[in-house]
C-alpha cells in the first residue's frame, strides 16, 4: 500500500465546461486578491536566490572554522530546497516560504544555530529573527527584505551537498 500516492481519478481530458468553470475560479480568485503580483513573486526569487548565496558562504565558513583545508575548501557546498505551499504553487501573497537547509556531515545544528544565526543577525535585510531550537521541528524565524521565511536544517552523510 502506498499513503498519499494513489491512481488519477481520470485521465480523461477537460471538457469545454471544465475549462470554462476553471477560468471562473481564476477570475474569482484574483479578483479577491489571492494571487501575489508579479513583484512580489520576483522578490520572493530574489530572496531565495540571496538567501542560497548566504547559506553558501556559512557552510564554507563553518569549514573553515572546523579546519577544513583550502583545496577542499572550495568544493564545500550547501543548498536550500523549499517545500510545502511555496512549492507547490499554491501560496498566497504573504505567505511564509518554508525552506531546508541541506548541508554535509561535518556542519551542525549548533552551526546552524549559532554561527549563521549570528550572520543573520547582522544583516539588514533581515528582520523579526527567531530562533527556536528546542521545537520539534527547529527552526529560525525570519523576514528577509519582507518575506516571511521558516528554514529548517538538515545534514547529510556527505562531505559535499550536490547542486542537483
Amino acid at each position: 500500500m502506498s499513503y498519499g500516492i494513489g491512481e488519477p481519478l481520470s485521465l480523461a481530458e477537460p471538457q469545454e465546461v471544465d475549462i470554462k468553470q476553471s477560468n471562473s475560479l481564476k477570475k474569482y480568485l484574483e479578483d479577491r486578491g489571492l494571487y501575489e503580483s508579479e513583484d512580489e513573486s520576483s522578490l520572493r526569487e530574489e530572496v531565495l536566490g540571496r538567501l542560497d548565496r548566504v547559506i553558501k558562504d556559512w557552510v564554507r565558513e563553518a569549514s573553515a572554522l572546523q579546519g577544513v583545508a583550502e583545496p577542499l575548501l572550495s568544493e564545500v557546498n550547501a543548498r536550500i530546497q523549499t517545500f510545502g505551499s511555496y512549492r507547490l504553487g499554491v501560496h498566497g501573497p504573504g505567505a511564509d516560504i518554508d525552506t531546508l537547509c541541506v548541508g554535509p556531515r561535518h556542519i551542525t545544528r549548533e552551526d546552524f544555530f549559532g554561527l549563521l544565526y549570528q550572520k543573520f543577525q547582522v544583516m539588514s535585510e533581515v528582520t523579526e529573527l527567531h530562533a527556536v531550537p528546542d521545537a520539534f521541528t527547529p527552526v529560525i524565524k525570519m523576514r528577509f527584505k519582507g518575506i516571511s521565511i521558516d528554514l529548517l536544517y538538515a545534514r547529510m552523510l556527505l562531505t559535499n551537498i550536490p547542486e542537483d
